[in-house]
């Protein structure tokens, strides 16, 4: 059974915050040990907060590789995309190399895309940290309640997924897990219900994460539930 440790912050600006201090740790560590930091990158609002956070950091980013949890199956540079965002709020502020940066090539469709996305993910396993959200149903990157995956696969194509764009790409549990640390960040009254059937041992998607490392989940006040 995955160890999940459970982090409580007073809002989501400490989430944010306390998950920056977390990358910059983890990454000195791995610069420091093997010479690279490869991270994971998520979604949603409250990673965004991060972001913004981590684009404000006086930050040597040599050695530093990204990678994408999951993204829509829209054009490139469509607003929507995970990769416009992170590149808005913080890459495109700092001085970050373009080979650096592996973005899921979403916008050939959900089945291609994951296929080539697979190669760039078994070469880059195993990953430092993976950074993910939780949805208020308890879906985690673009891994949906009531949908099963081929477990032998790292990337997965999404074509049913139930909130708009319904085609995505999204790691596999097996990739999302193969990383020396997972955070997971919620924040939101509307996330306390998931995390009250998390806590309860019920079988949401971020519950399937069977990961060696554990899991260290920051949340905030309101997303805690009262029993």
């Amino acid at each position: 059974m995955t160890a999940v440790e459970w982090l409580r912050h007073a809002n989501a600006d400490e989430v944010a915050e306390r998950a920056v201090e977390a990358i910059l740790e983890l990454a000195d560590s791995a610069i420091a040990a093997r010479g690279r930091f490869r991270l994971v990158l998520a979604g949603g609002s409250t990673p965004e907060r991060a972001y913004r956070r981590l684009a404000e950091r006086r930050t040597d980013y040599t050695g530093w590789q990204f990678y994408l949890g999951d993204e829509r199956c829209l054009p490139a540079d469509h607003p929507e995309r995970n990769s416009t965002m992170i590149q808005r709020s913080w890459l495109d502020r700092v001085a970050v190399a373009g080979q650096a940066v592996h973005w899921i090539p979403a916008e050939l469709g959900p089945e291609r895309a994951a296929s080539v996305y697979e190669e760039t993910v078994r070469d880059a396993l195993p990953f430092d940290v993976v950074l993910l959200g939780m949805g208020e149903d308890g879906h985690t990157a673009s891994l949906f309640p009531g949908q099963s995956h081929d477990p032998g696969r790292l990337v997965v194509p999404v074509t049913a997924a139930p909130k708009p764009p319904p085609e995505r790409v999204s790691l596999n549990y097996g990739a999302l897990c193969a990383a020396r640390a997972v955070l997971v960040l919620v924040t939101g009254e509307g996330k306390r219900e998931a995390v009250r059937r998390w806590r309860a041992g019920e079988a949401l998607p971020v519950a399937q994460l069977r990961c060696r490392s554990g899991l260290r989940v920051l949340l905030d006040e309101a997303a805690w539930p009262d029993s």
